[in-house]
C-alpha cells in the first residue's frame, strides 16, 4: 500500500477542519496540519500565502490545536512547525493534548535533535538530494513514523514535472531505513503522484491541495481532487 499524506495549513479558512473529514473520507493516510508561521523559510508562495491567510484572520498555533483537539479524525494528525514553535516549552504537551501523534519541524538541525522535547510524538526527518551519504544514514537511523524525502532543492510549490532526482534519493533512502519514505515538494497531480510512489512508498501533497483552497474550493471539491490522488497511488501498488 502506497501512503498519502495531503497538507492544510491550520486556520487557513474558517471552518478549516472540514477539510480533514474530507481527506480522511478520501483516503488520505496520514494528515499534515502547518501551523502557520511569519517566516516560512522552506515553503514556496503557495504555503506561505496559506500562512499568511491564516495569520491575518488571528490565527495562532494554539489555536490550531484548539481546533484539533475538537475533532474526531482516525488517522494520523502530524503537525508541521518551525524549530522557533517546536522548541519552546510545553510544546510536546500541547500536541499530545491535540490528539497530533508526529512533527516535521524542516529548520532544526539534525544536531539540535536532542534539544526537541516532545515525548510521545514521533518526530520525522527530512533529507534532501545534497544530504551526504553519512549523514543520509544518520537520518535514517532517527527519524520515527517515516523519512521526509525531499525531492528536489528549494522550497514547496507545485510544479510540471517530478523532479529526477527524487527517484535517486528516494533509493539512497531505502538502502538506509526500513521506515516508510515519503517523496514531497512539488508534487502536483495524480500522473506525478504515481510517479513519485513507484519509487518511494508514498508522496506528500501540499500546494496544489492549498491552490484549491486558497482560490474557494470546499471540502468536497478538494476531497475529491485528494481521492484522485489516492485512485493513483492504488494503481502503482496493483502494478508492483
Amino acid at each position: 500500500m502506497k501512503l498519502l499524506m495531503p497538507y492544510i495549513t491550520g486556520g487557513v479558512v474558517p471552518g478549516w477542519t472540514a477539510y480533514l473529514s474530507a481527506f480522511e473520507h478520501a483516503g488520505a493516510d496520514l494528515i499534515e496540519v502547518g501551523l502557520p508561521f511569519s517566516d516560512p523559510t522552506v515553503d514556496g508562495p503557495t504555503i506561505q500565502e496559506s500562512s499568511d491567510a491564516a495569520l491575518a484572520r488571528g490565527t495562532t498555533p494554539a489555536s490550531v490545536l484548539e481546533d484539533l483537539a475538537k475533532v474526531r479524525i482516525d488517522i494520523p494528525l502530524i503537525a508541521s512547525t518551525y524549530a522557533n514553535l517546536a522548541l519552546r516549552p510545553g510544546f510536546g504537551d500541547a500536541l499530545t493534548a491535540a490528539g497530533v501523534t508526529g512533527l516535521i519541524v524542516p529548520d532544526l538541525p539534525l544536531d539540535e535533535l536532542a534539544g526537541l522535547d516532545v515525548p510521545g510524538v514521533q518526530v520525522s526527518l527530512l533529507a534532501s538530494p545534497a544530504t551526504p551519504d553519512d549523514r543520509l544514514a544518520e537520518i535514517g537511523r532517527r527519524s520515527q513514523g517515516f523519512v521526509y524525502a525531499i525531492s528536489v532543492m528549494g522550497t514547496t510549490g507545485e510544479r510540471d514535472r517530478l523532479a529526477p532526482s527524487a527517484a535517486a534519493l528516494a533509493a539512497r533512502l531505502k538502502q538506509v531505513t526500513d521506515l516508510p519514505v515519503l517523496l514531497g515538494f512539488g508534487i502536483s497531480t495524480p500522473e506525478q503522484a504515481a510517479e513519485a510512489a513507484a519509487v518511494a512508498d508514498g508522496v506528500i501533497v501540499g500546494a496544489a491541495v492549498m491552490r484549491r483552497i486558497l482560490d474557494g474550493a470546499g471540502p468536497a471539491e478538494v476531497g475529491a481532487f485528494v481521492a484522485s490522488l489516492r485512485a493513483a497511488l492504488s494503481l502503482v501498488a496493483l502494478v508492483r
